[in-house]
């Protein structure tokens, strides 16, 4: 068997930009350590709405290989090699949002046999052999589909891998303590007449926002922003990044804050009595 890197990161995403906004600065931090990082992408985003004009003739199909090529020099922004999706490009399509007639078409994630999709997730953890998996909550965030089964596929492709042979150690959920997002959103509004947005999000809008108390881990990715800003703008039919400054907006034209410091929720493996900063805490670090 081929070594592995001593240290080796998986995260299971709903679309192409995901990985970007949630754990951008974290993937290009680890990356730039020298750990394993993987990214497996569910679906290709072909429901998502389009930001620039000259871009909106994108649909479906095309607009899924158009989002695929955006992924790719994302993850070439943040120096992450090793990626995929789930059951090969095409198997799963964007269910669009919840409640949408777009929930009920055969083809897409949120219909999926959730065991069958897993299965396909634990070739790449017993490929892989992970310490680290990172995903989205129960609730996928805020609430999409594709996030919702996304979680559902991540937790049971675990369990699956467990069953033949690789017990990941620990799995975290993406999050943004409360008090934090508070604050940006504080820094925000009072910088907006100077920024390309008009109008503000809510906290509330954030997907993962919790209780301070509910953070286990906050990753520093500070160093590693201007990374992190240029993979969103590589994403270019999803998010409008604003000029040398730390926010950016979706097609709502909702500005929210850009964090280069990523927070997480330890839900598998010893909850830490201290906040973490590295995801590998407490994890040996081995080759295998």
């Amino acid at each position: 068997m081929t070594e592995l890197p001593a240290r080796r990161l998986l995260l299971v995403h709903a679309h192409p930009d995901d990985e970007s906004i949630n754990n951008g600065a974290t993937m290009a931090r680890y990356a730039a350590e020298g750990a394993q990082v993987t990214l497996v992408t569910c679906t290709l985003g072909e429901r998502g709405e389009v930001i620039p004009p000259a871009l909106r003739h994108l649909t479906g199909a095309a607009l899924g290989e158009h989002r695929l090529g955006e992924l790719t020099a994302a993850l070439r922004e943040l120096g992450v090699t090793d990626s995929g999706l789930l059951g090969g490009a095409g198997r799963y399509g964007d269910s669009g949002m919840m409640g949408l007639p777009d929930n009920d078409d055969p083809g897409c994630f949120w219909q999926a046999d959730v065991d069958t999709a897993a299965a396909s997730l634990a070739e790449v953890v017993l490929r892989t052999r992970p310490q680290v998996v990172v995903t989205y909550d129960d609730h996928g965030g805020y609430g999409h589909p594709d996030h919702i089964q996304a979680h559902r596929v991540a937790m049971r492709a675990v369990e699956l891998a467990a069953d033949a042979g690789w017990t990941v150690p620990k799995v975290y959920w993406n999050r943004v303590p409360r008090s934090v997002a508070e604050d940006a959103f504080a820094r925000l509004r009072a910088d907006l007449p100077g920024l390309p947005f008009d109008r503000v999000a809510a906290v509330d809008d954030l997907p993962g926002v919790v209780d301070d108390d509910r953070i286990t881990t906050a990753i520093d990715g500070t160093a590693y922003a201007g990374a992190k800003a240029a993979a969103m703008r590589a994403h270019a039919t999803q998010i409008d990044v604003a000029p040398d400054a730390p926010y950016f907006a979706l097609s709502n034209e909702l500005a929210q804050p850009l964090f280069t410091t990523e927070y997480y929720e330890l839900v598998r493996g010893e909850r830490p009595r201290e906040r973490e900063s590295d995801l590998f805490a407490g994890v040996e670090a081995v080759a295998r």
